[in-house]
């Protein structure tokens, strides 16, 4: 039994000092699950043309504001300049943050900014598009059932972004090779 023990804890120890192995999974499946899911958001979200990451489309603000939307008829010229900035910041956040985590570049800031952004989309979709009163959308935990969209998956993406915050991007990134030139 001494013996089961000790290789037991020789193996553990081993995982212990593995400082390598969550940032770089958690990188890797941040890539393989939510990296398109947010890149195809964003991208419903940019306007025509060349020039659309600067012009917002329609369904920009229908996602983000959507009551707002409604009570104004779909007229986005009836936003103001306050509510163009913030799908615009919404918008490129899709892009910048998501890619910033792959390459493993500024890691730590994007991860916390990735948070911030899964938060308000879970508020948004809580309140904004009504699913607060939906028991399959807002979820619970302990309830045995594992697919609630904000209760349930939302706090799996938070907690996968919050290893980032933690521990960095690991060694296989672009924050690990400036480190190592600044030091």
């Amino acid at each position: 039994m001494t013996a089961l023990l000790n290789l037991y804890h020789a193996i553990t120890l081993r995982l212990e000092r593995a400082d390598w192995l969550l940032p770089t999974l958690a990188r890797l499946l941040f890539a393989a699950i939510l990296f398109m899911y947010f890149w195809i958001s964003g991208l419903t979200k940019i306007g025509d043309g060349l020039l659309g990451i600067f012009t917002p489309s329609v369904g920009a603000y229908a996602q983000i504001f959507p009551r707002m939307m409604e009570a104004v008829g779909y007229d986005v010229d009836q936003f103001t300049i306050f509510h163009t900035l913030f799908v615009l910041a919404g918008t490129w956040a899709e892009f910048i943050l998501p890619v910033l985590i792959v390459v493993g570049l500024f890691t730590r800031l994007a991860a916390l900014g990735m948070i911030g952004f899964v938060i308000l989309q879970s508020l948004t979709d809580l309140y904004g598009h009504g699913g607060l009163g939906d028991p399959k959308v807002l979820g619970a935990w302990f309830d045995k059932i594992p697919d609630g969209l904000i209760m349930d998956q939302r706090a799996l993406w938070i907690f996968l972004l919050v290893v980032l915050v933690i521990k960095g991007a690991g060694p296989l990134s672009f924050d690990r090779a400036l480190r190592g030139r600044a030091g």
